[in-house]
């Protein structure tokens, strides 16, 4: 399955994920994993209209997703597109096969503690995380290709 990167980006498709990682593994189609979005018509025109030529951009909902994935296996070279670490670790738990999880942004807002400069979680995001590390996810926090990268499971507390 070719999934070159899978990234937690709560901005969606912006310009450092045009510019840098799509890019940097020569993505052809983007996969935004995200209920809300996939429930949005207008969210999902604008997402489609940033991207620029030649890069597929599909909207799919977290169980709808599941459903192909268990049907149709993905053959170009994809980044899958998260808003959250809940919606990884449904999708994880249903069967898909992920090595590695970028995650670059979740921004501060209420209910969140920052785990880095970049990435602010809830306590259910965070435990999903944990469960992520505990089925030997590789969680990496990385903004673009060149920083850094750290692993996410320095940043949380083993309680």
């Amino acid at each position: 399955m070719p999934i070159n990167v899978a990234r937690i980006d709560d901005r969606l498709i912006h310009g450092q994920v045009i510019t840098t990682w799509v890019k940097n593994y020569d993505i052809e189609q983007v996969l935004v994993i995200n209920d809300k979005v996939a429930n949005d018509k207008v969210q999902q025109s604008v997402l489609t209209m940033s991207a620029p030529a030649g890069l597929k951009v599909l909207v799919f909902g977290v169980q709808q997703f599941i459903e192909i994935l268990k049907k149709t296996p993905i053959k170009k070279r994809t980044m899958l597109l998260f808003t959250n670490s809940i919606d990884v670790d449904v999708m994880v738990s249903a069967g898909l096969e992920l090595e590695k999880l970028n995650v670059g942004g979740m921004r501060m807002q209420n209910g969140r503690h920052q785990l880095s400069r970049a990435v602010s979680v809830t306590p259910e995001e965070e435990l999903a995380f944990k469960n992520l590390i505990n089925k030997n996810v590789i969680v990496e926090v990385q903004m673009v290709p060149k920083d850094p990268i750290v692993l996410l499971k320095s940043l949380i507390s083993n309680s």
